[in-house]
């Protein structure tokens, strides 16, 4: 089963931005003003290259034979039997055995310290209310273990999970060997640019 794990706040404003440009688009071309309107285009482009390479196209993949690792400029493609282990601090990184041994960082999701802290308390017990009548809440054995399960876990650390798990079953079926690791150029990325810095030159030579 494929699973995609991205950052869903970046994604959602890089659309709310993709709506915005396609409004001025349509703006500066039914009011074309020569250079003045090719110049805004160029800056619009750029900006939207960076959008895109930044928030839209940066995404982890869990598919049923590899990891899969969308970076701005690189798609890497890990066998679940080539990972060695998975560390997770702000971002998770996943060590493979790629020649003398390799890392791939990650891009989403990503934690934060303030996310960090927030699971931490989320996984600390409530405290009762101070007071003359106020009684501390009574916390079974059962959600005492839950909440110092999920004491400081993020969803990167619960992703780091699921990678370290697929991993770990994929060494122990038989006969699965390890496998290369498979890095290709973003090809879209660098179509955008292309296509951006065309505009930038169209930009230049406009009188």
């Amino acid at each position: 089963m494929k699973h995609t794990y991205r950052s869903r706040s970046a994604f959602v404003m890089a659309w709310l931005w993709l709506a915005f440009v396609a409004f001025n688009v349509y703006d500066l071309i039914n009011k074309y003003t020569g250079k003045a309107s090719m110049v805004a285009l160029a800056v619009l482009a750029v900006l939207t290259v960076v959008v895109y390479v930044v928030a839209l196209r940066p995404a982890t993949v869990l598919t049923e034979h590899e990891l899969v690792g969308r970076n701005p400029l690189r798609t890497i493609r890990v066998p679940w039997a080539a990972i060695d282990d998975v560390t997770v601090s702000h971002a998770i990184s996943v060590h493979h055995g790629d020649g003398d041994g390799g890392v791939l960082r990650l891009w989403t999701p990503m934690s934060s310290a303030r996310e960090r802290a927030k699971a931490q308390r989320r996984g600390m017990p409530s405290q009762g209310r101070r007071g003359r009548f106020a009684t501390e809440p009574t916390v079974s054995r059962a959600e005492q273990a839950a909440q110092e399960a999920l004491a400081g876990r993020t969803h990167a650390d619960w992703v780091g999970d699921q990678i370290r798990e697929r991993a770990e079953a994929a060494r122990r079926r038989t006969g699965e060997q390890p496998v290369e690791v498979r890095t290709t150029w973003a090809y879209d990325a660098i179509a955008a640019a292309a296509a951006a810095l065309a505009l930038v030159i169209a930009a230049i030579v406009v009188p």
